[in-house]
């Protein structure tokens, strides 16, 4: 299904996706070193991550959904970066799609809508985390104006292997 062929709208995440969410992020638990959470997360276990994620605000949450079926395909969400006061105006931000909506322009869509959301923050910087190997977060990243700062070597160790992290950061 190419982007074209389906409609796709973008709006803050509320609490009535809780469920979707977690199944999407559970996927990348399970089967990727995208995250590195090991176990998987109940609705109830990641209520407190979507409430620390409001309309407003520095940290957000974007959700994507199909315009026919209301469908969530995927979501991008600005959190915070270090928990010490200085970094305040420093956030991570992140992307994660249902395993069938990559390659549609799901991606595209959410950052637009997260970066739009943002230009009225007290927000400097914008990074981003990226387990390697992943061209597609890489490119995807990369088309929004991230720049490449270093990589943590071998820093998570997930399915018996260390894997490494590609920072990257972009002005706001």
């Amino acid at each position: 299904m190419s982007a074209e062929s389906i409609e796709v709208q973008v709006r803050p995440g509320v609490e009535t996706d809780l469920a979707a969410l977690t199944d999407i992020y559970n996927h990348y638990v399970r089967e990727t070193p995208i995250t590195f959470d090991t176990a998987v997360f109940t609705t109830e276990e990641r209520r407190p991550w979507l409430l620390s994620h409001p309309e407003d605000g520095p940290h957000r949450l974007m959700v994507a959904t199909s315009h026919d079926s209301q469908r969530i395909l995927g979501y991008a969400t600005s959190s915070a970066f270090r928990g010490k006061p200085a970094y305040d105006t420093s956030v991570e931000v992140s992307v994660y799609l249902a395993p069938d909506a990559g390659g549609r322009g799901v991606g595209t869509m959410l950052y637009k809508a997260l970066f739009e959301a943002l230009a009225d923050e007290d927000v400097h910087r914008a990074y981003a985390g990226i387990a390697q190997p992943n061209e597609a977060s890489t490119r995807l990243h990369e088309r929004f104006g991230f720049r490449y700062v270093g990589t943590y070597r071998e820093v998570g160790r997930k399915f018996g292997r260390y894997w490494d992290v590609a920072w990257y950061e972009k002005g706001l």
